[in-house]
């Protein structure tokens, strides 16, 4: 089988449309949150707070459900006389009681998790936070259902429910922002003392978004032909081999999540050091700007490809995943190395023009571009490795993942801390962002050498040549970019509508400049990209 750039780019035409809906309210559901909390003391004890679900997600289930459910799942689909839905049930069971049970204590701990994560808090920051955790973590429940019910309509080709279905929980969280700025009127940034009752409307909106998300799946995957049932005839169901994969996959979600305790740790202690708006918050505001690009490009990619590949590794086809694998690194690469110079060279403006409103301010905002800035230096190679994962997986292979996740956390700890110590306490989290680069560069590279023993080679040459154009060419649109900016500027003065304005005419300016320098360098990844653009646009 043949693979070609053109028809990854068909298959994941509509998955990138809808992650673009998705990151794009997204987008506008951060503003709004940031702008309703600040990036200090109430923003920090909200933003761990809600990171507390995905963490332990993570740790029972979520990598489980992102890396070998889809290969096994495609594998039932081939083998098992019913096309996998018994085995589809039996999966659906195991997360809902597993999970289940899992939030309930989790909610019991809640203030031990709170004091793990975040030791550098206040008092009254630790009791908000912790009453955030105990409402937030039953969304654990709602994000396993929601994967398992999104690898189900995958494995069946259907992949636009699973990237649309987040837009509806992103206006549900949009609605809670607005609602809670109302009640408080933008004073709540100020410190983290409030009232019982915007407590309650951060605390459920937050959680209900997550639960509509996963709500809007069920037709979809009803009309995709599955049929709920509750099944506990897990013996000599073949989820034994799920659970075999599933060890050292938890492996290395225990390194990642020890990686990520350290990063929470240092940034709370930072913004305890640091003064107003120096903490987690710029770090996880500035985070949620870095996978944009990631997100509608990378993931779609990702999406469309782990299926495929898994049915190429199935058939013994190793010459199929690397193509597979090659085509998709240069076609994701396309874009997010144009992204990542843009990020590199207007974080500030870019997070001033979404955060420098409401509680947060220009200044806080200031802080978040400069974390940006530092985050987007790892862009690419942090968006290669998650595609190497997935051939990995796609070969069933969840031991070198993990062990090369050991690498990763290493390293990122050991520069972090590092750079913790070495900078000024206003410049610490920059150094978090930083440290995270550098770490997935050098996963990056373990990852490619290993992987390309199994499959012979990873077509490292032609990706890197590929990306050196690019480079170039998106070093070429700077200039021009830049200037329409100061133009923009000095003939609308500095105003918020001025500064998007100004963003708006440069992304124009610097893509059009970008794809006429990539093309004339006949980099034909840039030509895919933009064919399909054209394809979406009226005549």
């Amino acid at each position: 089988m043949t693979v070609t750039t053109s028809g990854i780019g068909r298959a994941s035409r509509v998955m990138a449309l809808g992650t673009i809906a998705s990151r794009a309210s997204g987008f506008l559901r951060t503003a709004v949150i940031a702008a309703a909390i600040g990036s200090h003391l109430l923003g920090d004890a909200y933003n761990v707070a809600n990171t507390t679900p995905n963490i332990i997600y993570d740790l029972l289930l979520g990598g489980v459900l992102t890396s070998v459910v889809v290969p096994l799942l495609a594998q039932a689909a081939n083998s098992h006389l019913d096309g996998g839905q018994a085995y589809a049930q039996r999966l659906v069971t195991l997360v809902l009681v597993v999970l289940g049970g899992a939030s309930a204590l989790a909610v019991i701990a809640a203030p031990l998790i709170v004091h793990v994560y975040a030791r550098g808090f206040t008092t009254e920051q630790t009791r908000l936070a912790t009453t955030f955790t105990r409402f937030f973590l039953p969304q654990i429940v709602f994000y396993g259902l929601g994967a398992t019910i999104g690898a189900i309509l995958n494995i069946r080709n259907r992949f636009a429910a699973p990237m649309w279905a987040p837009v509806l929980n992103n206006v549900v969280v949009i609605g809670t922002g607005l609602l809670f700025i109302t009640m408080t009127h933008h004073r709540a940034g100020e410190s983290a003392e409030l009232s019982t009752g915007a407590e309650l409307v951060l605390a459920i909106g937050t959680t209900a978004g997550i639960v509509a998300q996963t709500v809007a799946l069920l037709p979809s995957l009803r009309a995709a032909g599955f049929r709920w049932r509750l099944r506990f005839d897990f013996r000599h169901s073949g989820l034994g081999q799920a659970g075999r994969l599933a060890g050292w996959m938890l492996g290395y979600v225990a390194a990642g999540q020890v990686g990520y305790l350290v990063v929470v740790n240092l940034a709370t202690s930072a913004g305890a050091s640091g003064g107003q708006g120096v903490g987690y918050s710029p770090y996880a505001y500035a985070y949620t700007l870095f996978q944009l690009p990631h997100a509608v490009v990378a993931v779609s990619v990702i999406t469309a490809l782990l299926p495929r590949m898994s049915r190429h590794a199935v058939a013994g086809r190793l010459d199929d995943v690397r193509a597979d694998l090659s085509t998709g690194t240069r076609l994701a690469a396309a874009a997010l190395v144009p992204a990542s110079v843009a990020m590199f060279v207007f974080g500030k403006p870019v997070a001033t023009v979404v955060f420098g409103h409401g509680a947060t301010g220009v200044a806080g905002a200031q802080v978040v571009g400069a974390v940006l800035a530092a985050f987007a230096i790892g862009l690419v190679p942090y968006s290669a490795y998650q595609l190497q994962l997935r051939a990995f997986y796609a070969l069933r292979d969840t031991r070198t993942p993990a062990l090369i996740g050991l690498v990763l956390n290493a390293v990122l700890i050991s520069i972090d801390v590092v750079l913790y110590a070495a900078l000024p306490p206003r410049n610490r989290v920059v150094g978090l962002a930083l440290g995270f680069g550098v770490a997935y560069a050098v996963a990056l590279v373990v990852s490619a050498r290993v992987l390309g023993g199994r499959i012979g080679g990873v077509d490292g040459r032609r990706t890197v040549q590929t990306v050196v154009r690019l480079l170039v060419a998106s070093t070429v649109a700077v200039g021009p970019a830049w200037m329409t900016t100061l133009a923009v500027r000095t003939g609308l003065g500095a105003g918020p509508a001025a500064g998007l304005l100004g963003l708006a005419s440069a992304g124009v300016v610097g893509g059009l400049v970008f794809v006429a320098a990539a093309t004339r360098m006949r980099v034909p990844e840039v030509a895919t990209l933009a064919a399909t653009v054209r394809a979406r646009l009226p005549r």
